[in-house]
């Protein structure tokens, strides 16, 4: 210790007073940083400040809430929203099979579609300018034409959205009955045994899991058990669906075993199923005629008449310079 003390000395001497500046405020700026650091993590494990952090942010005041992309678009939306009540009950009936439940849907649909009524024709008259050689009158009819387009646009998307989740919801429903047939038969009630359904499916099926955990969702809340599974008919709009749900709210009101109704629709519809994919197998025969006349037959014609046609072609060739 004494021979080390000297060392630290001459050390300080032999340095210049920028260095011994400079090494003092390093030292300070670390001594402050891991004060700093030991303060932040003693007040985070510290109980008390974490209570009294949680009561100020419980008693707060709400933070003023950002415009939704609804709100936003709700003018735009006024422009071209129905007034019957039955096209806004039909359009509202196809975002809930498509899979939009808010209470904005239908005004932000209604809003979109204003936008590419707009949208469009300033696009097409924007673009004038790449196309000199376009009339005003050519130019003003596409952009008619663009609005048109602008219209469907929206409907067509929501359309094939409807039909493309309830293929969804119909490709999963076979599995969803065979296993909901397996846990009502193994014990379960009727609410485990949809949340055990729904939990199985998703992964293999996530928009049938969340329209059955939606199910359990509302029978918990208090939903009657009939009524749940009449909002999952009418949310996906199956006939299937429908179906199972009429034969599940008979069974649930005359007392009968949900397990014996629940193998028995299985079975008819697994015969259903049978049914139609015959019924498919059927038409193929009938849809393969305009392939073969379109693509195969004109090609079959042209390389076994081909050549005949060519040689008759050749011996009126050879008379018609034997007549002259």
């Amino acid at each position: 210790m004494n021979l080390k003390l000297p060392r630290f000395i001459d050390l300080l001497t032999s340095l210049r007073a920028d260095q011994i500046v400079f090494v003092a405020l390093a030292a300070a700026a670390v001594f402050a940083f891991s004060f700093g650091v030991f303060a932040l993590v003693s007040s985070s494990r510290d109980p008390r400040r974490r209570r009294l952090a949680q009561v100020a942010q419980e008693h707060a005041p709400d933070p003023p809430r950002r415009p939704t992309l609804a709100s936003r678009l709700g003018p735009l939306a006024a422009l071209v929203l129905p007034r019957r009540e039955a096209e806004k009950s039909r359009v509202s009936r196809l975002l809930l099979h498509a899979g939009y439940r808010s209470a904005h849907s239908v005004s932000t649909f209604y809003a979109l579609k204003a936008l590419c009524i707009v949208a469009l024709p300033i696009a097409v008259l924007l673009s004038w300018s790449l196309f000199p050689t376009v009339t005003p009158g050519r130019l003003m009819f596409y952009a008619a034409a663009a609005g048109f387009v602008g219209s469907l646009l929206p409907s067509m998307w929501l359309d094939r959205r409807v039909l493309s989740r309830q293929r969804a919801l119909r490709a999963g429903f076979p599995d969803a009955l065979d296993l909901l047939v397996v846990c009502v038969e193994a014990g379960l009630g009727l609410a485990p045994a949809v949340q055990r359904v729904a939990d199985e499916l998703a992964f293999s099926h996530p928009a049938l899991g969340a329209e059955l955990t939606l199910v359990n969702a509302e029978i918990r809340a208090g939903v009657d058990r009939a009524q749940a599974l009449r909002n999952l008919a009418e949310r996906t709009g199956l006939a299937d669906i429908r179906g199972l749900v009429a034969l599940m709210a008979q069974t649930m009101r005359f007392g009968t075993s949900i397990a014996d109704a629940l193998r028995i629709y299985a079975e008819e519809f697994r015969d259903k199923r049978m049914q139609a994919a015959e019924e498919q197998s059927a038409k193929i025969g009938t849809k393969m005629i305009f392939p073969l006349v379109l693509c195969l037959f004109p090609s079959f014609f042209l390389v076994a008449i081909g050549p005949a046609v060519l040689r008759l072609m050749a011996a009126f060739s050879q008379l018609s310079q034997l007549g002259r």
